[in-house]
C-alpha cells in the first residue's frame, strides 16, 4: 500500500497550492491523471478496500490544496477517524475527532492557522470526494452514502444570514457579555433586548456565522414563527449535528437532554431571533422554552422591549439569566461608536455616496457625526438612507434635510413617493395587501385579489424592492413577496388609523375576503 505522506508529495509535485482562485475543471481533471499515473493507479478500476478509496479521494481532492490541509489528511489517526465517522455517518463527529487531534499536534495546528483554512469547508469537500469515489466502486460496504453537509443550520436561513453579515461591524461589548455568561454559567438563557433596526438579528447572525450554532430566525411577515415551525427545524438540526437516535418526534425538554449527553465537555447554544414576533396562544413560555435546562445547553435570545404581560418567558429559580438592554446608557454610547464605525465602512466602499457628500462641501467626519446622531442607533435606517443617498434619491437635500429616525424616514420616503395621492392608491393597495395576507403571497395571488395586470403588480414591488423581500418556491417555480422588516410593516400597519388609510384597507379587506369566497366555491 502507497505511504499516504508519498501520495501528498505527488500532488505537490504535480498541482502545488494554487495561487489564482478559480482552477479550470480541466486543468484538475489532467493534475489528477498525471498523479494516478506517477502513483501507478488506474482511473478507471478503483478496488474497494477502504484504504485505497482513501487514497483516490485524497488525489481528488488534494489537487492546487496547500500543504499543510494535505498533511492533515494524509495523517493514519485523521484516516481512521474518518472512517469511523462515515460508516456510522457522524460528519460532525469527525470534525470534533480532527480538533482533538489537531490539539495534540501544535505544529500542524499552526500551519493551518497561518494558511487560514477554512477548516469546516476542507473536511466537507473531502467528505464528497471520498463518497464520489466510493460510489465508482458501486460497493455496497459504503452505502448508504452519509449526509457529508456540514451546515448545522437550515439552509433557509443561508441567505438571511449573508445579508445580516454582509457590512456587520463593531458590537464588541455585546459579544465579550455573551461569552462572559457562557464561561461563567454552567446553563441558561442569554436576552439581547432593543428597540427595532439597532442590530439584534445581524448580531444573531454574526454569532452563528462564528461558531455554527443551530439557530432559528422567527420572521413575522413570512409566517416562520409558529412553535412547531421552530421545533422541527430545532429538532432537524440538533439530530443532525449530534446524530441523536430515535428524536424524530421528540419534544424540545427531550432533545436538549438528549444534546447534552453528547456534548463530552463542549456547550449548546441554540440562537433564536426576534422572540416578540413569535405567533402563539395560551400563556405558556414563548416557543415553549423550558423552564430549566441541562448543564452546558443555553440559549441566546433576541427581542424587543416587553412589559410583563408579552414577556412569556418564566423560568425555574437555578436556570442562570442575563438581559442585556440595548436601549440602557450603559450602551448608548457604544452602540453610537458602532453606528459610527458602519457609516465610515459604507462611505469607503461607496463612491456615489462620497460625491454627494463632496458635491455639498461636507467632509466625511461631519456626515459621519450627523448621520450617527439622526440614526437614533437605528442600523435599519441606515441600511434605508445610506444607499438612498448614493443611489441620487436625496439629491435635491442637503445634510440637515435629511429624515430623522427611521419613523421619520419611513414617512418623508412615503410623503416623497407620492403615496397619498390619489393616482398611487393601486400602489397603496398592494402594499396593503403585503400587510393582510400575513405571510408571503405571489404576484399572481395579488393580481386575482385586486383585479390588475401583473406586470402593473410587478413593477410596484420592483419600486418597493429595499422593503420588500422575494423568495422564489423552487418546487412551485413561483415567487413569494413579504415585507422585509417589521419596522416597515408596522409603518404601513398605522397608516389605517388615517381617514384615506383606514378606506383603502377596508378596500382591500373586502377584495381578499371576495377572492377567498370565490376559491371556496
Amino acid at each position: 500500500m502507497i505511504e499516504f505522506a508519498a501520495i501528498t508529495s505527488v500532488i505537490s509535485k504535480y498541482a502545488p497550492q494554487a495561487s489564482q482562485l478559480i482552477i479550470k475543471q480541466a486543468q484538475k481533471n489532467e493534475a489528477v491523471i498525471n498523479i494516478l499515473h506517477e502513483l501507478k493507479l488506474n482511473p478507471t478500476q478503483i478496488s474497494d478496500d477502504i484504504d485505497t478509496v482513501y487514497i483516490y479521494a485524497l488525489i481528488r481532492y488534494g489537487v492546487f490544496k496547500h500543504e499543510a490541509i494535505l498533511n492533515l489528511f494524509r495523517e493514519k489517526e485523521i484516516k481512521g477517524c474518518f472512517w469511523d465517522a462515515y460508516s456510522s455517518n457522524t460528519p460532525f463527529k469527525f470534525v470534533e475527532n480532527a480538533k482533538k487531534l489537531l490539539n495534540q499536534n501544535s505544529e500542524l495546528k499552526m500551519q493551518l492557522i497561518n494558511a487560514k483554512i477554512n477548516f469546516l469547508a476542507e473536511i466537507e469537500e473531502f467528505g464528497e470526494a471520498f463518497i464520489a469515489v466510493a460510489k465508482q466502486t458501486k460497493s455496497s460496504k459504503y452505502q448508504p452514502y452519509p449526509d457529508w453537509n456540514l451546515d448545522v443550520y437550515s439552509k433557509e436561513f443561508k441567505a438571511l444570514i449573508f445579508e445580516k453579515t454582509r457590512l456587520f461591524c463593531g458590537r464588541d461589548f455585546v459579544f465579550k457579555a455573551i461569552q462572559k455568561f457562557f464561561t461563567t454559567q454552567a446553563k441558561g438563557y442569554f436576552s439581547i433586548v432593543g428597540d427595532a433596526g439597532m442590530g439584534k438579528s445581524a448580531i444573531a447572525a454574526k454569532y452563528v456565522l462564528a461558531y455554527k450554532f443551530p439557530c432559528y430566525f422567527n420572521i413575522f411577515a413570512e409566517g416562520r414563527n409558529k412553535p412547531e415551525k421552530f421545533l422541527a427545524s430545532i429538532r432537524q438540526q440538533l439530530i443532525k449535528r449530534y446524530s441523536l437516535q430515535n428524536a424524530d418526534n421528540t419534544d424540545l425538554r427531550t432533545l436538549l437532554q438528549k444534546a447534552s449527553e453528547e456534548l463530552k465537555g463542549q456547550k449548546l447554544v441554540i440562537v433564536v431571533d426576534a422572540l416578540d414576533e413569535v405567533e402563539q396562544e395560551g400563556n405558556g413560555n414563548l416557543l415553549d422554552l423550558p423552564q430549566n435546562l441541562p448543564n452546558g445547553v443555553y440559549f441566546l435570545l433576541t427581542r424587543r422591549l416587553y412589559n410583563q404581560e408579552t414577556k412569556r418567558l418564566t423560568l425555574s429559580p437555578d436556570t442562570p439569566v442575563y438581559e442585556l438592554d440595548l436601549t440602557q446608557g450603559d450602551y448608548t454610547a457604544l452602540s453610537q461608536e458602532d453606528v459610527k464605525e458602519y457609516i465610515e465602512l459604507y462611505l469607503n466602499n461607496d463612491s456615489d455616496l462620497k460625491n454627494w457628500i463632496n458635491e455639498r462641501h461636507i467632509s466625511e467626519d461631519s456626515f459621519t457625526q450627523e448621520i450617527a446622531v439622526k440614526s437614533e442607533n437605528n442600523f435599519i435606517y441606515l441600511r434605508y438612507l445610506l444607499p438612498g443617498i448614493s443611489e441620487g434619491k436625496y439629491n435635491d437635500l442637503n445634510l440637515k434635510g435629511l429624515p430623522q429616525g427611521l419613523q421619520d424616514y419611513y414617512t418623508t420616503h412615503w410623503n416623497r413617493m407620492g403615496m397619498d395621492k390619489e393616482s398611487n392608491e393601486k400602489k397603496v393597495k398592494i402594499l396593503y395587501i403585503l400587510v393582510e395576507r400575513g405571510e408571503p403571497i405571489s404576484i399572481n395571488m395579488i393580481t386575482e385579489i385586486l383585479d390588475e395586470e401583473e406586470y402593473e403588480v410587478k413593477s410596484v414591488l420592483n419600486e418597493w424592492v429595499e422593503y420588500v423581500t422575494p423568495k422564489v418556491n423552487v418546487d412551485e417555480h413561483k415567487t413569494y413577496y413579504s415585507i422585509y422588516h417589521r419596522s416597515f410593516l408596522e409603518f404601513l400597519k398605522s397608516q389605517d388609523k388615517l381617514g384615506k388609510g383606514r378606506k383603502l384597507f377596508r378596500e382591500v379587506n373586502k377584495s381578499m375576503a371576495n377572492y377567498m369566497l370565490k376559491e371556496m366555491a
